[in-house]
């Protein structure tokens, strides 16, 4: 971006710069929630963390605490309380007051997301804030640029990785590794079903059928075994894309490398212009289809009407919403 009209503007546009940053940031904090499997909106983390910190509370309470509007508090519990989260309990004494508290399913939705994500979060938006002391411009200017070079996002995941899942490595594709996407699909494919023609043409040229036609393959590689899984974006047409070739060789199952690599995958989609991303699969293959489901994919009948042709073992498909 050559200009900045709010940086431009001085301390007469620092609202609406600061606006615009906790926008981004409780964005990127809230499609990390999505992505790493942790139900939350960032809306609701206050209310959550006030709970668990001082327990039942009543809304007026909580709009105390949490200085925040009476039906700002209530449309918080009433999103967390169909997750299941929260409920309302009458208060000793007085019939028309109620008391907002954690269920056991929010208690330990918030004990697992105060140890799983969010030290990454807290990490990630402190790496974006690091550097010498400054005025409050000058520290909206090196945030905002952190934040342009890498993303709170892509910090929170790659802290995530780096925490949950060590060892893995995410490696594009080169010509050397054509044979590693050659074996991992013939294995996995064979493991179930029968190779057809579309799987031998895209193994044995998959630069001239993804690569050179707009797509992207990635491997994920472990620091002990060397390239376990791989998976592709293939462009179809019309911005069109098939998430295809998805498989991790049996040797390395259990490392979790399949969800890592389609976390990385999904990630990088959005660079490519793709107007729709859907896969094919099986009904036999439960396990991939549950990581598709939790990574954000949804089952679609007339996607498999319209590409279901291109594999005889194909009775799924599963679109993914790259605008969510």
């Amino acid at each position: 971006m050559d200009s900045d009209i709010l940086e431009m503007s001085g301390h007469l546009a620092l609202g609406s710069r600061l606006k615009r940053l906790a926008e981004r940031m409780q964005a990127d904090a809230g499609r990390a929630h999505q992505a790493l499997g942790y139900p939350m909106q960032p809306s609701q983390f206050s209310l959550l963390v006030a709970l668990d910190r001082y327990g039942p509370m009543t809304v007026g309470e909580a709009v105390e605490r949490l200085q925040a509007s009476q039906p700002g508090v209530t449309r918080i519990h009433n999103s967390l309380k169909e997750q299941g989260f929260t409920e309302l309990s009458p208060v000793d004494g007085d019939r028309r007051a109620k008391s907002i508290s954690l269920t056991a399913d929010g208690k330990a939705a918030v004990a697992r997301m105060r140890q799983e994500i969010w030290p990454h979060i807290e990490a990630a938006a402190r790496e974006i804030c690091a550097g010498p002391d400054g005025d409050v411009l000058t520290l909206l200017h090196r945030m905002e640029t952190a934040m342009n070079e890498t993303s709170l996002y892509d910090r929170i995941v790659a802290s995530y990785n780096r925490h949950s899942m060590p060892g893995l490595s995410i490696v594009g594709y080169d010509d050397s590794l054509a044979r590693d996407f050659y074996e991992i699909t013939r294995e996995w494919v064979e493991g179930m079903f029968s190779l057809e023609d579309n799987d031998l043409l895209l193994m044995e040229d998959p630069k001239g059928n993804i690569i050179d036609k707009g797509g992207i393959i990635l491997f994920v590689k472990d620091e002990t075994l060397g390239i376990i899984g791989t998976c592709a974006l293939m462009p179809v047409g019309d911005g069109s894309f098939e998430l295809t070739k998805m498989g991790v060789r049996a040797s390395a199952r259990g490392r979790k490398a399949g969800e890592f690599l389609l976390r990385e995958i999904l990630n990088r989609a959005p660079g490519l212009g793709i107007d729709e991303l859907f896969l094919l699969t099986n009904k036999k293959c439960e396990a991939a289809i549950h990581l598709y489901e939790k990574a954000g994919f949804t089952h679609d009948a007339g996607l498999l009407a319209r590409y279901g042709g291109r594999y005889e073992r194909a009775n799924v498909a599963m679109t993914y919403d790259l605008t969510a």
